[in-house]
């Protein structure tokens, strides 16, 4: 298999990957849910959430059983390794929202290599929207996709992601002020990849959080905003990583405002 077919592939692989996940995940939504807490009153697990990651892992090795599996679940990896390729699974993103019934959920999936997504896909059963990227680009449910072409603040949106420890708390309400003051307006849907995927798509202009992001939360999303013509960057402006601390991810058009408003959350 030359290098273009095995990246080709494992775009296939990770679209794949992410609807059997998301088929799984589709199956429980709005049922009578087992939920466990694993780090705090906000930080919680369901059943679902281990079997869609299982359903994602089988897809995977089946077509390349010696990759490294990162994932939220189970027994998988925590951290992305910097050489090779590996698979960055997120199994539901937006539990909270899953286990409350709304349908900001998804199932994401990245193929990388030597720590660079080659393909990616973002599955939201409730949504019936599918984001992918590949070699071929960036899409929405077959469309290919790209960011807004707005660079006026005043009349853009954009979203405060991830979410803060109560300790932490002051940090989220500056974030907000520094937001509101700056920008038409801001929204949060507590799921980080499909926020993400619809900065790609130009249903936001910008996302942004100061803390360091799991790279199941983040990289497949990354992937679509660079390949749809955004800029995602760490809080220092340089260009971000899977270990990076803080995003900021936006159309480009609004990326130096967005960035004076993270710098703002930590003052």
């Amino acid at each position: 298999m030359s290098e273009r077919e095995s990246i080709d592939r494992r775009a296939e692989v990770a679209l794949q990957a992410a609807n059997a996940g998301a088929d799984v995940a589709a199956e429980s939504f709005r049922a009578d849910l087992e939920v466990e807490f694993k780090d705090g009153k906000t930080d919680v697990v369901t059943q679902a959430d281990k079997d869609a990651q299982v359903a994602v892992v089988d897809v995977v090795c089946e077509a390349f059983p010696d990759d490294a599996i990162v994932g939220e679940e189970n027994d998988a990896l925590k951290r992305v390794p910097e050489e090779g390729p590996a698979w960055i699974v997120d199994p539901i993103d937006g539990t909270n929202n899953y286990v409350d019934g709304s349908r900001a959920f998804g199932t994401a999936v990245a193929a990388v290599v030597d720590g660079e997504p080659v393909g990616a896909a973002t599955v939201c059963p409730a949504l019936s929207d599918t984001y992918r990227v590949g070699p071929d680009g960036p899409f929405l449910n077959g469309e290919s996709l790209s960011v807004s072409d707005r660079t006026d603040p005043e009349a853009s949106t954009v979203c405060p992601t991830f979410w803060w420890d109560y300790h932490q708390r002051d940090q989220y309400a500056a974030a907000a002020k520094a937001l509101v003051t700056r920008f038409g307006d801001i929204r949060r849907h507590g799921c980080a990849q499909l926020e993400l995927g619809m900065v790609a798509s130009g249903a936001l202009e910008g996302v942004v959080t100061n803390l360091r992001a799991n790279p199941w939360d983040t990289v497949a999303g990354v992937a679509l905003v660079r390949e749809a013509g955004g800029v995602v960057t760490d809080l220092e402006g340089d260009r971000w990583r899977h270990d990076s601390e803080g995003l900021v991810a936006s159309n480009g058009g609004v990326h130096d405002e967005l960035l004076e408003a993270a710098g703002e959350i930590t003052e």
